[in-house]
């Protein structure tokens, strides 16, 4: 009767799995992390350290005062943010004209276009330009058929050294990175929607503007950010058409870090590139979210 009475004892409590799955997640986690903050976060750590150092061998900010206080620096910024504007706004006029007429107005070899803009996808800037350079330089073949048909020893066209020579290199190499996000959006449409908007009247320009338009904001947002950042940080494209007055970021850092060996004041100046890349990505993360939210929500 007693030992009816008696509580039996608790079983012992096994190890939790909740436990034991967190620890797993950690243990898979914790390489990619320091990976990223070896290849990532280190670099610029350094960079930023590395601009504090003043003339002297101390540490301050006087090798910051003194570098933005230049005005070669204010030129280069101001160049620099213009032509990443103007390419990413041709190259988004451009990219949605040649999306629009990929998805949407068949053609025989339109196969064959698609398969040439990924092609590009792979190709090293600097070709763009030295194809440029082959067509439109002072010696290259567009001036020399424009030479043989007017008598003239003068080139007609001498822009590849300007700002725009630039802005239209960026153009052709960079319009593909718009194509493609438009390209997969565009693949999205139900075709029902478009025939059925077609079939209650409205135009094509109607359906194109308040249909497809409307769908694509997303992808034309992503093509557009990841152009305009890709611009920001051009250097090989500068570099390659010659253009010794047009002065960029990035030419200005290599001038700094690698011709005249100022290291702490390209340091500051890369710094400030860097600075000016993660604003442009927490804008773009900003903008896409409240598109996607938006889009969600009607």
């Amino acid at each position: 009767m007693t030992a009816l009475l008696e509580t039996p004892s608790a079983p012992a409590t096994p190890e939790r799995p909740e436990r034991r799955g967190s620890l797993r997640a950690v243990a898979w986690t914790l390489p990619p992390v320091l990976v990223v903050l070896l290849i990532a976060a280190y670099p610029i750590c350094r960079v930023l350290w590395e601009s504090t150092t003043t003339k002297d061998g101390g540490r301050g900010i006087g090798t910051w005062t003194g570098v933005l206080a230049e005005s070669s620096f204010r030129n280069a910024l101001w160049r620099t943010v213009s032509i990443a504007v103007c390419s990413t706004i041709g190259c988004l006029i451009l990219g949605t004209f040649l999306a629009i007429v990929l998805a949407f107005v068949p053609f025989p070899g339109s196969q064959l276009v698609g398969r040439l803009i990924d092609t590009v996808l792979t190709l090293p800037s600097f070709l763009v330009t030295l194809a440029f350079t082959f067509l439109y330089g002072t010696a290259g073949a567009v001036n020399a058929l424009i030479g043989e048909l007017t008598g003239s020893s003068e080139p007609a066209l001498n822009f590849l050294s300007t700002p725009w020579g630039i802005i239209l290199a960026e153009i052709t190499f960079f319009t593909p990175f718009v194509v493609r996000p438009l390209l997969a959006g565009f693949a999205q449409l139900s075709r029902e929607q478009l025939d059925v908007a077609a079939s209650l009247g409205a135009s094509p320009w109607r359906v194109l503007r308040s249909v497809v338009m409307p769908e694509a904001w997303p992808a034309l947002a992503a093509g557009g950010s990841l152009v305009l950042l890709l611009t920001l940080n051009e250097f090989g494209i500068v570099l390659f058409t010659g253009a010794k007055g047009v002065i960029t970021l990035p030419a200005l850092i290599y001038t700094r870090g690698i011709v005249t060996f100022d290291l702490p004041g390209a340091a500051v100046l890369a710094s400030v590139q860097v600075l000016l890349s993660l604003s442009l990505y927490l804008g773009y993360r900003l903008l896409f979210a409240r598109l996607t939210g938006t889009r969600g929500e009607s």
